[in-house]
């Protein structure tokens, strides 16, 4: 289905640019080719964890003038917190090298780079 789309727009692309009733119909000011590079933009990070954690021991330290001793319950928990989390970024960076994720730009840039396009139009 998806590729007989493919085909009928292909179609109409080239009938609009032929020159069988005059003039073409659609004229482009840029070749229709796709480029070999990408937009190098940043990769989303994700959001911020521990973020309970870290504000319950701020708190106790503004409570107890900044005395680092009597906050040790809440280091710890902050600290198993921040543990916790580089692992769970640790095991999903793995699983989604191994899932094949979408491409930071700039392996796919080197990939274009690699295996270029057509320079040729429809």
């Amino acid at each position: 289905m998806a590729a007989q789309r493919g085909v009928l727009f292909q179609e109409k692309v080239s009938r609009m640019l032929s020159k069988q009733h005059g003039r073409p119909v659609l004229k482009p000011n840029k070749p229709l080719v796709l480029k070999d590079e990408v937009a190098n933009r940043r990769v989303k990070r994700g959001g911020a964890s521990c973020v309970t954690e870290i504000s319950v021991l701020m708190a106790c330290w503004k409570q107890n003038s900044f005395v680092e001793s009597v906050c040790s319950a809440e280091t710890k928990a902050f600290y198993s917190c921040v543990d916790e989390a580089q692992a769970a970024k640790k095991n999903t960076s793995e699983l989604s090298a191994m899932q094949g994720e979408r491409l930071p730009p700039k392996q796919a840039t080197l990939l274009l780079k690699r295996f270029p396009n057509l320079r040729t139009e429809i």
